[in-house]
């Protein structure tokens, strides 16, 4: 199948063709697929690219939990729509690994169980951020000493965080109600999501898998088991219910039943769609296959990253943010904070289309973010040397 047609139907799965504009938050996740989270502002881009939803908006949804950061697939966090905690945490429980390393350290489970206890007590009078629960929980917590330290683990508080989290008993909270700075209090979850949810962890997979096809399929087995961070036989397994089809004979990219046939009925559409994401965007991050998403011509387009310039179609993922036509990779972005503006380079012809996506971003950006920031460590100053070479690639 012709690829551009591929890219196309990628981008109105994932409701980049405007289809999803008034859509709630929890709608567009639930549709799209759950947002990565890394301190960033790919959940913001996410719903705004997709639902031109203001930031204002979200937060509210975030301060009713109608929407929720947690720790979900493969263990990392994103933010999910309500209806789906209860599956993310499912998902994800068998990823935390914090009580195995400090198991290593000396630390029991009848001693995570008590500070467990004594975290859920204090949380019941009122939201505390770790400093706050350190003080409230006292001799509970215990400092693991240097060697915690080697291991990422200075003391037994996150090991209980954790446990608790992905048992769904508490949940954190912005501590200013924004998605992309990482600073967090601690309530209490009543009810638990996980209350009644009775599908085993191999039908939870499962559903993951049903969603990670009605998210982005066509997608390979293997693009799955990446996502989801499977085994080869557990990803295998998860996605054997589904009955999944070939795109065409001989190929390994599969397709919910009955998806074929709208993907054949599908017509891409003849004017340029462009908009702006986040270089963590589910439509790059579900597959992982920043090379389906590039014009054969682009990539061997040089591009920075870090302290030098690499052929684009050789990189797993974008240096930059992204600019989307139908799907296509068309161009990168970052957001200089020096002059209030988007710094961004075009691939081919810089239209007005894609000129007014440009703007539409940066007046988002200036006015409900104030910045744009890739993950929780990227700054103005770390972002400089990326800005210049975007303005000079763009320039050349």
């Amino acid at each position: 199948m012709d690829q551009s047609k591929l890219c196309a139907w990628w981008a109105y799965r994932q409701g980049l063709d405007g289809s999803l504009m008034g859509k709630s938050s929890a709608e567009v996740l639930g549709r799209v697929g759950w947002a990565r989270s890394v301190g960033g502002v790919g959940p913001y881009l996410t719903l705004f690219s997709r639902a031109g939803l203001s930031r204002e908006s979200v937060d509210a949804d975030v301060a009713k939990n109608l929407i929720c950061e947690l720790p979900s697939v493969r263990g990392c966090t994103y933010v999910l729509p309500a209806s789906d905690f209860a599956l993310g945490l499912a998902v994800g429980r068998t990823f935390n690994t914090d009580m195995r390393t400090a198991e290593k350290l000396g630390v029991t489970e009848k001693e995570i169980g008590k500070l467990c206890d004594a975290v859920v007590a204090a949380l019941e009078k009122s939201p505390l951020d770790t400093d706050g629960l350190r003080e409230a929980t006292g001799k509970a917590v215990r400092n693991l000493g240097p060697e915690g330290q080697k291991k990422g683990i200075v003391t037994t508080l996150p090991v209980a965080l954790g446990k608790l989290q992905t048992a769904g008993e508490i949940r954190r909270i912005p501590v200013n109600g924004r998605l992309d700075q990482q600073r967090y209090k601690y309530t209490v979850w009543r009810p638990n999501p996980l209350r009644g949810f009775k599908l085993s962890q191999e039908e939870a997979y499962t559903e993951l898998a049903h969603r990670f096809f009605s998210w982005i399929g066509p997608a390979s087995v293997a693009e799955f088991q990446w996502f989801s961070a499977l085994g080869v036989k557990a990803a295998k397994a998860a996605v054997e219910p589904l009955k999944l089809e070939p795109l065409e004979a001989g190929s390994d990219r599969l397709m919910l039943p009955g998806d074929r046939a709208k993907l054949d009925a599908f017509k891409p559409p003849k004017d340029s769609q462009n908009t702006l994401v986040a270089g963590v965007d589910s439509i790059l991050l579900l597959r992982r296959d920043l090379k389906g998403l590039l014009d054969p011509k682009d990539l061997d387009r040089e591009v920075f990253v870090e302290k030098d310039s690499k052929p684009l179609g050789g990189l797993a993922d974008l240096p930059n943010h992204a600019i989307l036509d139908r799907g296509r990779v068309v161009g990168l972005w970052e957001y200089d904070t020096a002059g209030d503006s988007i710094a961004w380079v075009a691939f081919g012809k810089k239209d007005k289309a894609m000129q007014e996506a440009v703007a539409r971003t940066e007046r988002y950006v200036r006015d409900q973010l104030g910045d744009a920031r890739s993950f929780s460590l990227d700054s103005p100053k770390s972002r400089v040397p990326r800005v210049a070479a975007l303005r000079k690639a763009a320039g050349s």
